[in-house]
């Protein structure tokens, strides 16, 4: 009897490349914004309000803040124009190869993305120009589209 990593692989004989997964995702249509605070600025309230958001610090260099863009303060360095897919997890911790095979198909497309790792799952940022281009690429690959949540 096959594993549940076998179950979920796709066969990579048919394919440009090798996806060792089969993931599903969703996309959030949330507009996003990836902003860069200095390393010593005060923690990010204003990214907290609502939606979603994830706050990095660095030891040295800065802070990098993802949160909706109306929440965006003005005059803040900032890359706006962003959607997340969300994978469906949660995925073990001795599972590799999870992003990797994900981003694969969207490296092929030319898809810049940017990727934000939770306990339990994994969101790949898209910018929202790119999100027809970056489904059907996904699908071709062998992953499967779960639908849209709309915020």
């Amino acid at each position: 009897m096959g594993s549940e990593q076998d179950r979920d692989s796709v066969p990579c004989s048919n394919l440009p490349f090798c996806v060792p997964h089969k993931l599903k995702f969703r996309v959030l249509r949330e507009g996003l914004a990836v902003c860069r605070l200095a390393a010593d600025a005060r923690f990010p309230a204003w990214a907290l309000e609502r939606g979603f958001f994830a706050v990095v610090r660095t030891l040295d260099h800065e802070i990098s803040v993802v949160c909706s863009e109306d929440r965006v303060p003005h005059g803040a360095v900032v890359e706006p124009g962003w959607i997340a897919l969300q994978l469906e997890g949660p995925f073990p911790f001795a599972l590799t190869g999870v992003l990797a095979s994900f981003l694969q198909p969207l490296a092929e497309a030319q898809v810049p993305i940017f990727a934000i790792s939770t306990f339990d799952t994994d969101y790949v940022l898209i910018k929202r120009e790119d999100v027809q281009q970056a489904v059907a690429a996904l699908c071709a690959a062998g992953h499967e589209n779960a639908g849209e949540e709309r915020v």
